[in-house]
């Protein structure tokens, strides 16, 4: 199989108004792909729809040769945050993995104790989620989009709400990843990041989803 994930003449609307138009999109496995483009141009509804969250109003999608909304409605061994993931905010990290891991019931409580201490959370903190701090709730859901070692990971703005010492380790574990061989699909806001990370870099604009070039970039540098 040439590309791991393929977007093919991808539309998406939200109430009448165009977001997306016309995506194509390929990616082979193992690649670092980066998403940029400003606030609302529709970067988050991209990875939901690669994800399987929402639907596409037209065009295919197709992840590891498998059709989204047709052949499966989620793709399989794909992890994602995406925005503030669902919690049950009552309850610790710990506990809230241990509901997520078993749904597909292919790792312990070994190995949720182990992601957690790997994104810089106490397994044996006992604090409800809904007291987490911004970098704390980002922190859970790395944690969630890796724990099951998927080979496919989409992480919207994995920085945000980090200090220097949590940016610094969450960095640590993508350089890791991509070392492993995982399929990554990243969007933020600081320019390096997306520079030093991704193989290639893609910005929407307009609607359209093009290849970041030198005369882009000068343009729109700000994104």
């Amino acid at each position: 199989m040439e590309y791991i994930i393929e977007m093919r003449n991808v539309s998406k609307s939200f109430k009448g108004i165009n977001l997306l138009q016309n995506i194509d999109l390929s990616i082979k496995k193992g690649q670092t792909i980066g998403i940029v483009g400003s606030n609302g141009s529709g970067k988050s509804v991209l990875f939901k729809l690669i994800a399987g969250f929402i639907n596409a109003d037209k065009g295919e999608i197709f992840v590891r040769g498998k059709k989204i909304g047709k052949d499966i409605d989620f793709p399989s061994n794909t992890g994602a945050l995406i925005n503030d993931p669902g919690y049950i905010s009552i309850y610790s990290a710990f506990k809230n993995l241990q509901f997520l891991a078993k749904i597909n019931n292919v790792i312990d409580d070994s190995k949720i104790r182990e992601t957690l201490e790997l994104v810089g959370l106490d397994p044996d903190n006992k604090t409800r989620v809904k007291h987490f701090s911004m970098g704390m709730k980002k922190k859970l859901g790395i944690a969630q989009a890796i724990m099951e070692n998927q080979d496919i990971i989409i992480l919207d703005e994995p920085f945000n709400a980090l200090d220097i010492k949590s940016y610094r380790e969450i960095k640590d574990i993508i350089m890791s990843l991509q070392q492993k061989g995982h399929t990554i699909l990243l969007t933020s806001h600081n320019q390096a990041d997306i520079e030093e990370l991704c193989d290639e870099t893609y910005i929407i604009l307009d609607n359209k989803l093009e290849k970041l070039t030198e005369n882009i970039k000068k343009e729109y540098l700000q994104y």
